[in-house]
């Protein structure tokens, strides 16, 4: 390993040098890269072309270096070395390393790894999360991003480590203030925030908010066992701070869980009279170090309880050294997770000490506290959905994949880069997508016949590239039920639609059937962001959609659990589900209609944007009512434009047996879980004991998900 702390410009000569000693490996600590323009990239790409031909793996250039815990490695310029842990931290930000490493030395928090990558010329956090989630030295990872390079080998990292170890991470860049001040910092352009959340939970990672929660939670991780559910109970030498802690879990929809008659009669038993009988479990001002130490043994071994947070206030009578001291005693063997309040400043420092060094995390406030206990909890809510095994579709989804593709070139031939909303709709269909068909009519005496020929009621919009707001160009009449109403309202449509863009082109209207008031009306759409490749939302539509901004975000590619997890993760599918005089959707229409998209901008990397607005639900039917598509010629063939491979049709074979048996081979999916358990039980103790190493009698959801929702990468 060499270590170069030298200017930039000097350092491809060096590693030249570092090739004909065989060094495998350097960490380079200057500036002056990518994130000065022009010149510094230069300067990284012959750093790069150097390494790269030396097989030499770079850390850095702008960062701080390394240290390894374990083999006793400090190769920065820090100034102090961490405690010893398990717990690895990985930043972009050489200042933020600093100042978790300050902090984690006062409050007693001890690291296997402290890394800090800089510009990421080589070695990225992808790397990193994959060689430490095969570090058995390393059971967390908490990562600070500022931005992100290959995104697909980070997404094929995270996916597969945070089903083992928890991974936190800190995403800076949230508003577009910060995405530019990260640009200029690193040198690569922040993605949008919304983007990064969406792809964080579909990684399994938890994403912390604040750099304070940051050290936060880092404490919670590398001192106690994460929490296997939200069952809280809150000890307390006070009311308020009590209520305050519930009120605060109360705002993440959790309630402190209720006390099981045998705890409370346990309680009963050590407490006095006066306790508060129920949770938070107020032992009164005047709780001695032996009272709290009862109190909290009886809530350890209560089974309803999976996580503590012990508070105590500075009052008269409060020993807060010697409650921290019985705590450490009563909680050594750490059944479930505990963690502490410890409210005040000099009256209870001696406490927090104790506390530190029995490797308790103690908090100032009762929100920061629950606020780490619920980043924890959120992993643990994170792992049981990516280990939920999703339902087959009901039947096998068919696309005409070919007339999409004639749609594609012919359009990309005559260099018609955004589909109307009848070349849209068309393409639509292909997919199985339900459309009301628009028919393009470019005098009044076409949409007249039109009209006719569908049967009144009928609807017409603006058909023009040029004016995507069609009602406020005054561009939409509705429920037109004869002749004379269909010559007025194209007369009216033409009119407003120049007033409102003179230079628009208009080449007339498009005329469709008049559905029925919808029951609801949302938005469907994909656009191609810049880090993530193509994403797919979903929300309440109609012309409040930018009004209301009730949109959800999923990465492609999407099953029917994950179809409905981005329903769910929107407001409007509280209505969806049935309100007052609306009938409940058809959810499973819904799920479906997202799957088909999902093939579909899978399977055409050309479509960078696709809006569906209205997508209306009619009586269990729905109907795009209106629609765009964006394309442009892609350099990358399907499916390389993702950062999640989807499953591999490719490798599916079907062939025939010398015996004549026909025979169908392919990759495994999640939904072939129940498959999966069907052939175990076909397995022999021996087959079995061959296979898992193990003499299992059943499989578990975890054992399943390993086994099925597998990197197709």
């Amino acid at each position: 390993l060499a270590v170069i702390a030298t200017p930039i410009s000097t350092i491809p000569s060096i590693i030249k040098g570092c090739a004909e000693t065989g060094v495998g490996g350097a960490i380079v600590i200057a500036a002056g890269g990518k994130e000065t323009g022009k010149k510094g990239r230069k300067t990284e790409a012959e750093i790069k072309r150097t390494a790269d031909a030396a097989g030499i793996r770079i850390i850095g250039p702008n960062c701080l270096g390394i240290i390894c815990s374990g083999s006793k490695l400090n190769a920065s310029f820090a100034s102090h070395n961490p405690l010893p842990g398990n717990l690895a931290f990985i930043s972009q930000s050489g200042a933020i390393c600093t100042a978790a490493l300050d902090l984690s030395l006062k409050e007693r928090i001890g690291f296997s790894h402290f890394i800090s990558i800089g510009s990421m010329l080589d070695v990225d956090f992808g790397d990193l999360i994959d060689y430490l989630g095969h570090d058995p030295l390393v059971s967390s990872i908490v990562l600070y991003i500022e931005s992100l390079s290959n995104i697909r080998k980070f997404m094929s990292a995270a996916r597969s480590v945070s089903r083992i170890k928890p991974i936190a991470v800190l995403k800076s860049g949230k508003s577009k203030a910060g995405a530019k001040a990260a640009a200029s910092h690193t040198g690569a352009m922040a993605g949008e925030d919304a983007v990064y959340d969406a792809a964080f939970k579909r990684a399994g990672l938890v994403r912390i908010d604040t750099i304070e929660d940051l050290f936060g939670c880092a404490e919670l991780l590398a001192k106690q066992p994460r929490p296997i559910g939200h069952g809280l109970a809150i000890i307390t030498n006070a009311g308020g701070p009590g209520v305050v802690a519930t009120d605060a879990l109360s705002n993440y929809g959790i309630e402190a869980v209720n006390l099981g008659s045998e705890t409370m009669k346990k309680l009963d038993s050590v407490l006095p009279f006066f306790w508060s009988h129920g949770n938070p479990i107020d032992i009164l001002g005047d709780a001695s170090p032996e009272r709290y130490r009862q109190a909290v043994s009886i809530c350890i071994s209560a089974p309803e309880i999976n996580a503590l947070l012990i508070i105590l206030t500075p009052q008269a009578m409060t020993d807060a050294a010697g409650v921290a001291e019985s705590l450490a005693k009563a909680i050594d063997s750490r059944q479930i997770s505990v963690f502490t309040v410890w409210m005040g400043g000099a009256d209870v420092e001696k406490g927090r000490e104790i506390l530190n060094r029995a490797k308790i995390p103690t908090y100032e406030t009762p929100e920061r506290a629950i606020r780490a206990f619920m980043y924890m909890y959120s992993y643990t809510k994170n792992l049981e959905l990516l280990q939920e095994i999703p339902p087959k579709l009901a039947t096998a989804l068919e696309f005409n994949k070919k007339r999409v593709k004639e749609i594609i070139q012919d359009a990309l031939k005559c260099e018609n880069l955004m589909l109307d909303e009848a070349e849209s709709k068309d393409l639509l269909a292909a997919y199985g997508i339900p459309v009301n068909p628009a028919y393009v009519a470019a005098t009044s005496e076409e949409a007249v016949k039109i009209a006719q020929s569908l049967g009144y009621p009928v609807a017409l919009k603006i058909y023009s590239k040029d004016i995507i707001h069609k009602s406020d160009a005054n561009g939409v009449q509705l429920n037109l039920h004869d002749d004379k109403d269909v010559e007025k309202a194209f007369a009216q449509i033409m009119a407003g639609a120049h007033d409102y863009d003179p230079k628009a082109e208009l080449l007339g209207v498009t005329v469709q059937h008049m559905l029925r008031r919808p029951d609801y009306e949302l938005i469907i759409g994909s656009k191609k962001d810049a880090d993530f490749g193509p994403i797919i939302m979903f929300g309440m539509g109609g012309i409040m959609t930018e009004i209301l901004k009730d949109q959800a975000i999923a990465l492609p590619p999407l099953n029917r659990l994950l179809a409905r997890r981005l329903l769910e993760s929107t407001r409007v599918y509280q209505l969806l589900k049935g309100y007052r005089n609306r009938p409940p959707a058809n959810l499973f229409l819904l799920e479906e209609i997202l799957i088909r998209l999902s093939h579909l901008i899978t399977d055409f990397p050309e479509i960078i944007e696709l809006d569906i607005n209205p997508m209306i639900l009619v009586e269990n039917q729905a109907y795009a009512v209106d629609a765009r598509i964006i394309l442009k010629p892609s350099e990358v063939q399907a499916p390389m434009h993702l950062v999640i491979s989807p499953y591999p049709n490719q490798y599916e074979i079907r062939t025939v047996t010398k015996k004549n048996i026909k025979i169908f081979i392919r990759p495994i999916k999640p939904e072939d879980a129940p498959l999966l358990v069907d052939l175990f039980y076909t397995l022999s103790p021996r087959n079995i004991y061959m296979r898992f190493f193990a003499p299992l009698k059943s499989l578990s959801r975890e054992m399943l998900a390993r086994l099925t929702q597998i990197d197709y990468d």
